[in-house]
């Protein structure tokens, strides 16, 4: 079921956060950013490491646009921090570590046969709604610019058209 404009579901769960430290995040304690929180498969796999380096690589950007962004997979956050350690590098975002599995059933994301999350992304006001989501295919990653695009266009408050980028004219209604 579709999660837009709906209140998301909250979470507190232990996170690896710069620095590699253990920390609880909550969702609550965004309250009043846009978060854009994202689900990826497994640590120490092949596609999940662009999409990752991809967000690290544009945080900057998110950051502009006054969004935190926080990941997650059914990883404990000792994986977490050692795939860091060893493959990813110094992330400055946490990744959130989600052993029972509740944070991706919450999000319906979970393939329960298999145990592990589909690439789900979600971008969620700072009233906490859900203002996007978007669930693809195990063997395919996201696209990092396509998520800054449709934040900003959600962050304008206008009409923003098929192929619109951040510059471009809104759409206008005819009336």
């Amino acid at each position: 079921m579709s999660k837009i404009g709906l209140p998301a579901p909250q979470f507190t769960a232990p996170a690896v956060v710069e620095g590699g430290e253990f920390k609880d995040i909550s969702l609550s304690s965004f309250k009043g950013k846009w978060v854009v929180l994202f689900f990826y498969p497994l640590d120490f796999t092949f596609v999940c490491p662009t999409e990752i380096l991809q967000f690290h690589e544009k945080l900057n950007s998110f950051e502009e646009l006054g969004a935190q962004v926080l990941g997650v997979s059914v990883d404990s956050v000792h994986s977490h921090r050692k795939w860091i350690q060893d493959d990813l590098g110094e992330l400055q975002f946490p990744l959130i570590g989600d052993l029972t599995k509740k944070l991706s059933r919450d999000y319906d994301v979970l393939i329960e046969n298999e145990g592990i999350a589909t690439r789900g992304t979600f971008i969620i006001d700072p009233e906490g709604r859900v203002q996007y989501e978007s669930i693809h295919n195990l063997n395919i990653g996201r696209d990092v610019n396509e998520i800054l695009r449709v934040l900003t266009g959600l962050q304008s408050g206008e009409l923003c058209s098929a192929g619109w980028k951040p510059g471009d004219d809104f759409v206008k209604p005819r009336i």
